[in-house]
């Protein structure tokens, strides 16, 4: 929670809870999970409160916003560099953290400046693999 005392955010305890919610996680909630979440200890949160602080976050660079379902916006508060692995089936997402080498055709690039790259890979995850079986 230091982190964002040091960058003057005023830490209300819908915040804090909202911040304590995204610490570490790694299961790339979605707005709606994280208000659903924070609701059970401040039942008062508004939805509007949890979608501003999500915004507030990512224009701040401490939130990703994951547009890998269409369905919904998904969040990651790791903001290392990184990829990501999509079950078909649940939408559960895993980080890949290895830098993959890809060689651009100049021609292809139509004079673009290469600032960086995501790539999605897609996949069934064992839970699912199961169900299939």
């Amino acid at each position: 929670m230091e982190k964002y005392k040091d960058k003057g955010l005023k830490l209300t305890p819908q915040r804090l809870a909202i911040f304590e919610f995204l610490d570490g996680n790694s299961g790339h909630p979605s707005a709606e999970d994280i208000y659903r979440e924070i609701q059970r200890k401040y039942p008062m949160t508004s939805f509007a409160t949890v979608y501003k602080t999500l915004e507030m976050l990512k224009k701040r660079g401490d939130l990703l916003e994951l547009t890998i379902d269409p369905a919904r916006r998904r969040y990651d508060p790791e903001t290392k560099h990184h990829h990501h692995l999509i079950c078909v089936d649940c939408k559960k997402i895993i980080d890949i953290y290895t830098d993959f080498q890809i060689d651009m055709e100049e021609d292809r690039m139509d004079s673009f400046e290469m600032v960086g790259n995501h790539i999605e890979f897609y996949g069934i995850c064992p839970e699912c693999k199961k169900k299939e079986e």
